[in-house]
């Protein structure tokens, strides 16, 4: 017979004062509410220290902290990026010198590419993938034919190629590049191609050998960058690195090369992380935000990039312009 159940009696349960409980939640931590006019540092500081907004404060203290230590900043991102916007944010970071390498796929290169030579890019797939049209442009074909062309002849990446076939011919709007402004400030770009992804790849006249040659240079190239993401010798300051919208590749790219830095000796300790997007993943937090940096140095922030890297920039900006 099983056991004869009772309602509990509550009288009998042990209480203890507030005073001697762990808190997560206090007015001190509380949203203020900051004026007309405000910068956009003044808008960060106001948020509550919560969350999302305390780890958008973290990864700014960690950006101006390792621009002042000389430590680089790398920004890994995912087309979509470019898509909504936010290529002059990158070039201008890159042009003060912030971010001192960028990682991409082979998305952000085409989508580059097109805007710095025709203004324009992003096709609607829903519509094109119906007649087979999709991705079918002549004119991105050569352009990649001409830039694999190149990094083969001249033994340099994929990204290097196709920042410095942009400015050779002069694209009409070379301002928005992201890998002309790489090229200029002789920064490295690195472009990690999965093949079969990109619609360059159905082009016969895009060598794949070569195209594979440059993107594995660019990989090598990445794994030194990352090699240099530890703190100076005798500094307590490392580097940062941020995955802004890739779910999969650039998280494993990063995981690679942060094993392969290592296996070199270099000391990524002191490095910390970030990761932004819209949603959640598994593998970016797995990859950059937990395995590969101590407790407490990596950082998640949901939300779109349209907004959030504006902000981003802004305080950063703001925050270096003050005195140390």
């Amino acid at each position: 017979m099983g056991r004869n159940y009772q309602p509990i009696d509550p009288a009998r349960i042990k209480t203890y004062s507030i005073g001697k409980r762990k808190h997560k939640a206090a007015v001190t931590a509380t949203a203020s509410l900051p004026g007309t006019g405000a910068s956009a540092q003044a808008l960060l500081d106001a948020m509550p220290d919560y969350l999302g907004a305390k780890a958008l404060k973290n990864v700014v203290a960690a950006i101006v902290q390792a621009v002042r230590a000389d430590r680089p900043v790398v920004m890994a991102f995912g087309a979509h990026v470019i898509k909504v916007g936010c290529s002059g944010i990158v070039i201008d970071l890159i042009e003060r010198g912030i971010v001192k390498a960028i990682c991409c796929n082979g998305a952000c290169a085409i989508h580059d590419a097109e805007l710095a030579t025709y203004g324009e890019t992003s096709e609607e797939v829903a519509d094109t993938i119906r007649d087979g049209s999709f991705g079918m442009v002549q004119e991105t074909f050569d352009f990649f034919a001409a830039v694999t062309a190149m990094a083969d002849r001249e033994g340099i990446g994929l990204g290097a190629a196709v920042g410095k076939q942009l400015v050779r011919q002069d694209a009409p709007h070379l301002d928005n590049s992201i890998f002309a402004a790489a090229h200029r400030a002789g920064i490295p770009a690195c472009v990690h191609v999965a093949v079969g992804t990109d619609t360059v790849h159905v082009s016969p006249d895009v060598d794949g050998a070569k195209l594979g040659a440059a993107t594995m240079h660019d990989f090598r190239l990445i794994c030194d960058v990352v090699s240099d993401l530890g703190a100076a010798p005798g500094g307590d300051v490392g580097g940062v690195w941020l995955n802004i919208g890739s779910a999969v590749l650039l998280p494993e790219v990063f995981l690679k090369a942060v094993s392969v830095a290592r296996n070199l000796g270099a000391n990524l300790d002191l490095m910390s992380t970030a990761n932004f997007d819209m949603i959640r993943h598994y593998r970016p937090r797995a990859n950059v935000v937990t395995r590969p940096v101590a407790a407490g140095r990596g950082f998640e922030v949901v939300g779109h990039h349209e907004i959030l890297l504006p902000l981003l920039r802004q305080a950063v900006i703001e925050a270096l312009a003050k005195p140390a």
